[in-house]
């Protein structure tokens, strides 16, 4: 596969997100072409760790007013970006991206990483990623902080989603920030647009953004057998599962339903409504934050 890599310089005006890059190489199992994913590392590396994964079409630049309050709490914060995202590398074509193919990449990352003791802390695709490694590496899991996200298997999308995959998919333009501007209850500064943007210097580098929707597994997509077996594990999973939905959200308003009740380990746990939009940690990070530390464990 062809692959492009965003020229550091495209990052040198951002002045709000002062945390050092780290970088891993995978080998994609199909046809072995390398891909570097960027990450976040933050806090002692013997402490237990909180693994925050972000969704589309941003990149770990959204975790950036959380990941230090976490840290402070005496926490490893590891804040990944996806292929296709952020300052990992981005295959040039809509067909070297799938669900199934994604949750291969990280997982292989995890693993080469040797993270244990994780709280998974997820968002929108970093939920639809992040609980399928989840099911695949439960030993590796101690908790989970769920926010405007899902697992879903099939059935008919959300209005509000239905119209967000066919812009996606059909849209002349695809401007990254102000997408993200759009789906947070605050307007964004300029600075911020441009964050947001700064990955994608042309729209070349789009695919892997402008694909992401088509795969959310409503209808019959290929991937809910896949949903159906991670089910299977969360069905019987008693390790604490907290949900933290925002008021705002057209998407995923009213999500938490689908866990609270039949995941065992949302039982007594503190769920809570934060304020905001989708993109909830442009919003509420301070309310994302305290649910955190309400269930992870030093």
């Amino acid at each position: 596969m062809k692959v492009l890599r965003t020229p550091d310089n495209a990052f040198a005006a951002i002045s709000d997100f002062p945390f050092a890059s780290h970088y891993m190489e995978i080998a994609d199992p199909g046809d072995g072409t390398p891909l570097r994913i960027h990450y976040v590392d933050e806090g002692p590396r013997d402490a237990p760790v909180v693994l925050m994964m972000h969704g589309e079409p941003s990149w770990c630049y959204l975790y950036r007013h959380m990941i230090g309050p976490v840290v402070a709490a005496g926490f490893r914060v590891i804040a990944p970006d996806l292929i296709g995202f952020g300052k990992s590398d981005k295959p040039t074509r809509k067909t070297d991206y799938s669900y199934a193919r994604h949750v291969g990449w990280m997982r292989q990352w995890v693993e080469a990483l040797d993270l244990k003791r994780m709280t998974l802390v997820c968002q929108d695709w970093g939920s639809l990623i992040g609980l399928r490694l989840v099911a695949e590496m439960p030993d590796r899991f101690a908790s989970v902080v769920l926010s405007n996200g899902g697992l879903p298997e099939g059935g008919p999308p959300p209005r509000a989603f239905a119209l967000w995959r066919a812009f996606s998919q059909w849209s002349p333009v695809f401007p990254i920030g102000r997408i993200i501007n759009a789906g947070a209850k605050r307007a964004l500064s300029a600075a911020e647009i441009a964050a947001y943007d700064a990955p994608f210097p042309d729209s070349s580098y789009k695919a892997g953004a402008r694909i992401f929707p088509s795969f959310v597994p409503f209808e019959n997509n290929v991937a809910i057998p896949d949903q159906k077996r991670a089910w299977q594990v969360f069905d019987q999973w008693h390790k604490p599962f907290l949900c933290c939905f925002s008021d705002g959200d057209p998407v995923t308003r009213g999500g938490e339903t689908r866990f609270i009740g039949r995941v065992p380990g949302t039982e007594s746990q503190p769920h809570r409504t934060l304020k905001g939009g989708h993109f909830i940690q442009e919003n509420d990070p301070q309310g994302f934050v305290q649910a955190i530390l309400e269930v992870a464990k030093l």
